[in-house]
């Protein structure tokens, strides 16, 4: 099962055109993708405390469909695993009628805050300090 968040389209992030911000397609993403840590059980402050954080390290849109407020939304997010320091994140958004309004593509990694260097096996590293893993591997 994918993880989602549902997201209302407020008017104050809508452009001069009347459709939502390019850039706030941006903030549903990120958002959805610290909801998913949340659920974990991966809070930002126990990420912090064990030293390391999320950091994007690419991140490409595709804006198929315009967003107007007061639409609802789903926002997806999956982390798909390889065997380097780095994985993918690949989220959705996701009009009511089914309609991909927007597809979000990213390389993501873990940074050892000290360090400030990409730590290896990201993955595992996050299912051991997670309270459900299981969400973590999309």
């Amino acid at each position: 099962m994918t993880f989602f968040v549902d997201v209302t389209v407020r008017g104050y992030e809508l452009d001069t055109q009347g459709h939502l911000n390019q850039a706030v397609y941006l903030q549903y993403a990120e958002h959805a993708r610290w909801e998913l840590l949340r659920a974990a059980g991966l809070p930002q402050e126990k990420l912090l405390a064990s030293g390391v954080g999320p950091v994007a390290l690419e991140v490409t849109v595709k804006f198929l469909r315009e967003l107007r407020g007061g639409e609802r939304v789903r926002v997806t997010c999956q982390f798909v695993y390889g065997s380097g320091k780095t994985f993918e994140v690949v989220q959705k958004i996701i009009k009511e009628d089914a309609t991909v309004a927007a597809e979000i593509t990213g390389v993501a990694g873990m940074l050892d805050l000290a360090a400030r260097r990409l730590i290896a096996d990201p993955a595992g590293h996050l299912a051991s300090l997670a309270g459900n893993p299981d969400l973590l591997s999309g």
